[in-house]
């Protein structure tokens, strides 16, 4: 496919821009360009026809089945973007007076006050852009509670094996060492490696429950009395919450400050680059370390975002909790829990889990006997499942196993639809040790087959060439 430029046509062009209504004014001296922008030059027929292409070749969760596991890849209701959409929302200016703002501070308050009932927090900030963002928030409120009470020799946090990697990341980039935890025979935090690792240097957990491999650490309550008996903070990865929003709270399970993914969890499009929204919430004790605007809170604390952050994420966020209700968030969640269970049981007549047991929202699969078999990996089965139109699953994550699949079925897909997927997964099963010199090859019929992901990430080529 061609780019746009490379489908310029010089002095090719439509004209609709409507007669100017007000006075001209030019640049003064100097500031003019001393050559006209290098735009592609197209009628409006072929700029048409230009982004239907692109449209043609992406798939989203609106084409098909999208199992991305510990991305929650769910159908978000299209009334959630219409509320969005509103003028109200979109023609506010944040610098507006405050009385001409006050349908939007409503909208700020009643999410903070359902998401903190949500979570078990006592306050939140909307700041953060995203998870990542809001992570390192969280952390910094931590950071910012030793400091307040001068205990500065607590220089580490503590991280599962399981985490995201962005858990170990947050935590440098807020100037923590980073201890890992490994995982028990039950893919669950090992309590006596954390007892080792806890001592008088320890800041905080970072941790997620249900954890990465889809499993609900039954010894929570003990992990973050553990955590606080020696001084430290726990910290709740919120990237897992639609598995336990409205069933289980963070805060009750000893957690401290929590951050959640508006984009995953609560209906904005997850992908595409964003705007995303990592609010995040705390317990009292923590409220008065929380990012502020001067603007929007009359505060002078820390600011990691201008404003209230991305404001529009937040009014999807309460149309799809005040859509659902006091009854119809938990009913998500274990609607959620119930397909990946269902679709589990299906893929369990072949394939191995890298756990057993009942799982929550996700599972990992363990391909490593089907590639001992056949020489099949976990990338040859993703990509093949493309020539099926279905988006692939994540692969080889988290890290301790090692031809991992993810798959998070989510609870917007119907038992149908889970069924049609088990089939495929069972005939690549077959195809796998029949035919695993064509999976070697997949994608057979997709636009692309497959790139040098590594040339791709390490010279990136980033704008059009002249």
């Amino acid at each position: 496919m061609q780019l746009i430029f490379e489908k310029s046509v010089p002095g090719r062009g439509t004209e609709y821009l409507p007669a100017c209504d007000v006075p001209e004014v030019s640049l003064p001296e100097g500031l003019g360009r001393k050559a006209p922008p290098k735009l592609p030059e197209l009628s409006e027929t072929d700029v048409s026809r230009h982004y239907t292409q692109l449209c043609q070749r992406v798939y989203g969760v609106n084409c098909g089945f999208y199992p991305l596991g510990s991305c929650t890849m769910k159908y978000n209701p299209r009334i959630d973007e219409e509320m969005a959409a509103l003028p109200g929302f979109t023609g506010i200016h944040p610098l507006a007076p405050e009385a001409a703002t006050q349908g939007c501070r409503e909208v700020l308050s009643t999410a903070k006050k359902l998401l903190c009932e949500i979570t078990g927090m006592a306050d939140m900030t909307f700041q953060p852009a995203a998870g990542a963002h809001g992570e390192f928030t969280g952390v910094l409120l931590i950071k910012q509670y030793h400091d307040a009470r001068g205990d500065r020799k607590r220089c580490k946090i503590l991280v599962p094996d399981s985490a995201h990697g962005t858990n170990p990341a947050t935590a440098a980039m807020c100037g923590y060492q980073i201890v890992n935890i490994p995982s028990g025979p039950d893919g669950c935090v090992d309590l006596e490696a954390l007892k080792a690792a806890l001592g008088e240097d320890t800041a905080g957990l970072m941790l997620t429950n249900p954890n990465t491999l889809g499993l609900f650490d039954r010894n929570i309550l003990e992990i973050t009395r553990l955590v606080h008996g020696a001084g430290g903070l726990c910290y709740y990865d919120g990237a897992n919450l639609n598995a336990v929003m409205g069933l289980a709270r963070p805060g009750d399970m000893g957690f401290d400050c929590v951050h959640l993914n508006l984009h995953k969890t609560f209906a904005t499009p997850h992908g595409g680059g964003g705007p995303g929204g990592g609010a995040v919430g705390c317990k009292e004790f923590l409220k008065a370390y929380l990012p502020k605007s001067r603007l929007m809170d009359g505060g002078d604390g820390i600011q990691v975002r201008s404003f209230a952050g991305n404001f529009l994420v937040v009014v999807k966020a309460l149309a799809y909790l005040l859509t659902l209700g006091k009854e119809g968030v938990p009913q998500a969640a274990e609607n959620a829990v119930l397909n990946a269970n269902y679709l589990l049981a299906r893929l369990k007549e072949r394939y191995t889990p890298a756990y057993e047991g009942l799982c929550m929202h996700e599972f990992v699969l363990d391909l490593s006997e089907l590639k001992k078999e056949t020489g099949v990996s976990a990338l040859d089965l993703a990509k093949t499942l493309i020539d099926y139109g279905m988006h692939p699953p994540t692969m080889y994550f988290p890290l301790i196993v090692h031809e991992a699949l993810m798959l998070e079925p989510t609870e917007t897909e119907s038992k149908q639809t889970l069924d049609q997927a088990a089939e495929v997964f069972l005939k690549l099963w077959d195809l796998a040790h029949e035919d695993p010199a064509y999976m070697h090859e997949a994608p057979h019929h997709a636009q692309i087959r497959r790139p040098d992901e590594v040339r791709a990430a390490r010279n990136p080529i980033l704008c059009q060439p002249e």
